[in-house]
């Protein structure tokens, strides 16, 4: 049987929740007026987010975190301090309720990083409608309008990065998982969408492409990873390609980097791409 999962185990009314008192951040690095660097990660309760929160702690980030569960949430808080904001973000006006409080806590965003999602396998003819919905809204619509409230601010300040968390399922599909491709596919094509608008301002888009990651992800889903090859990366190596796209600048990065190579033939051999894919895909 095919099951839907979300990134946090359960819904959360409380609007937010300060994890650590006021003082005990870091010191972070700082802007040209002083300030110290402040990023927003999302789908940060565990797996990848979680990881980026304690990389971006450890270099000394101000961090406001997302999730959906607030227990999860605060405990990762005590390795990274912040302030947490538990919520789903694909419930309406979730995402203008995010950015309000991640500016009154901090003055200002430097940094986005999108890792919410969700997963679904099983064949798509057997999809439930309500899981089809879920990994679209999650994955690619509510990640779209948390960017649309967050970057106006970043364009105004003349700086900033937004950096997406991709798939490689978005980069050359794979199959069982149809609509999860197609909703990173869609991440992927809007970051470089974005890019090409923002040229000049002052603010980059960074597509982080991840493969198989060693998370509770296909747990929650209900079909583990079963494949002995590609075998499964630390969600801390995604988080150091985060690190790095943020400091160096970088447009794209896969995680691993060989992983780089079925996209680049993809592009420039379609036909013995998908032959290939017929027989590993």
């Amino acid at each position: 049987m095919s099951h839907a999962s979300r990134a946090g185990a359960a819904d959360v009314s409380s609007p937010w929740t300060s994890a650590v008192p006021a003082g005990t951040v870091p010191r972070a690095p700082a802007d040209g007026s002083g300030r110290p660097r402040a990023a927003l990660v999302t789908g940060a309760s565990s797996g990848i987010g979680a990881a980026v929160a304690r990389r971006l702690s450890a270099g000394g980030w101000r961090l406001i975190l997302n999730g959906r569960d607030a227990g999860r949430l605060c405990r990762v808080a005590e390795h990274a301090p912040a302030d947490v904001f538990p919520a789903d973000l694909a419930r309406p006006g979730a995402e203008r309720r995010l950015t309000r409080f991640a500016l009154d806590r901090t003055g200002r965003l430097d940094l986005l990083v999108a890792g919410a999602g969700v997963g679904w396998a099983g064949d798509f003819a057997t999809m439930p409608p309500r899981a089809l919905e879920e990994v679209v809204g999650v994955d690619l619509l509510a990640t779209l309008r948390l960017v649309r409230q967050v970057v106006p601010h970043m364009v105004a300040a003349g700086s900033g990065r937004v950096v997406l968390i991709g798939s490689l399922a978005g980069t050359v599909a794979v199959r069982g998982e149809a609509v999860y491709s197609a909703a990173k596919a869609g991440l992927g094509a809007f970051a470089d969408a974005l890019r090409y608008e923002l040229r000049g301002s002052g603010v980059g888009v960074s597509l982080v492409v991840p493969g198989v990651v060693d998370t509770p992800f296909f747990d929650r889903r209900g079909v583990p990873y079963r494949r002995t090859w590609p075998r499964p990366v630390p969600p801390e190596r995604v988080a150091d390609a985060v690190w790095s796209a943020v400091v160096r600048g970088r447009d794209e990065v896969y995680v691993p980097g060989w992983l780089g190579l079925p996209a680049r033939v993809r592009g420039a051999a379609p036909g013995l791409y998908r032959r290939l894919a017929a027989v590993f895909g």
